[in-house]
């Protein structure tokens, strides 16, 4: 009788962990492992990273924020890219220089020559305003990105959480800090 007893106490606590990691993954933190080059020269193909879901049920993703997002054409793919224009924003890419509402934006992550295609002809000029809901979300490696300019403005119910560290590879492990504009 004891050792049945032993083994309820030993499945009970397995089943609080294995109820505690779910909810954990589905309501706090996700892991995610960044596919190709269109984050580079921040992001790198291979690394894992851990998306923090709870921010964003209480407040909107903010100008800067790298997201992970279910990309809208295919919601069985997920996405990673920056925020760079927010609702009710105008945003005009002219000679890949990106403006919100009229006024330049400061870039300092967007890697170097990206801002022109991989053929090197300038970046198709693109204007849009967002509604409701709406984000722009743009490729540190705009070369090598497929993103807003492709696909049209993100939706707020696609995105899955904001990046939140980098944990592998082990010389990569840092915290992602948004930048300030």
């Amino acid at each position: 009788m004891k050792r049945f007893a032993g083994l309820i106490e030993v499945v009970k606590v397995v089943a609080i962990v294995f109820l505690s990691a779910i909810i954990i993954r589905t309501f706090v933190f996700q892991p995610f492992v960044v596919e190709g080059s269109s984050m580079e020269s921040n992001f790198h193909n291979g690394e894992y990273l851990f998306i923090e879901k709870v921010s964003y049920k209480l407040k909107s993703p903010e100008r800067g924020d790298v997201v992970v997002f279910r990309y809208p054409r295919d919601v069985r793919y997920n996405y990673i890219k920056r925020v760079v224009g927010l609702p009710g924003e105008q945003v005009e890419i002219k000679d890949g220089v990106v403006s919100i509402d009229g006024k330049v934006l400061k870039e300092d992550y967007v890697a170097t020559g990206a801002k022109t295609y991989v053929d090197g002809k300038p970046e198709l000029n693109y204007s849009i305003t967002l509604t409701d809901h709406q984000y722009f979300v743009l490729g540190d490696n705009r070369a090598h990105s497929s993103d807003s300019r492709e696909w049209g403005p993100l939706d707020r119910r696609f995105i899955i959480g904001r990046s939140a560290l980098v944990l592998y590879p082990q010389s990569s492990f840092r915290a992602i800090a948004s930048p300030t504009y």
